[in-house]
């Protein structure tokens, strides 16, 4: 049986804003930090196992804990899927998101 969460802290360049993406440190780095996109490489946290690859666009906000995550529609697939905001990210397009709610 696979793990549910595999860590990978790596760097990237962003595939919409193509910032380059530095490592996180206290946890796995999961989207852009500066426009919020991610990747949908993923079916489980880490695994790098989804064949789709399309580009995850943030498309709300949702309260999670002492946190908020990012809700995120598959610009390939359609899929929806969330990811916990991150300490350095966008905190101006988190507000502006928010308002999509």
């Amino acid at each position: 049986m696979k793990k549910k969460f595999t860590m990978i802290d790596e760097k990237f360049i962003c595939d919409n804003c193509h910032n380059n993406v530095d490592i996180l440190g206290y946890t796995a780095r999961d989207h852009c930090p500066n426009c919020l996109y991610s990747k949908h490489v993923d079916i489980f946290p880490g695994d790098r196992e989804n064949e789709c690859k399309g580009l995850l666009k943030p498309i709300g906000i949702e309260k999670f804990k002492d946190t908020y995550k990012i809700i995120y529609k598959c610009q390939k697939c359609g899929e929806i899927k969330k990811n916990i905001m991150a300490k350095d990210d966008n905190f101006e397009l988190i507000i502006e998101l928010s308002k999509n709610n």
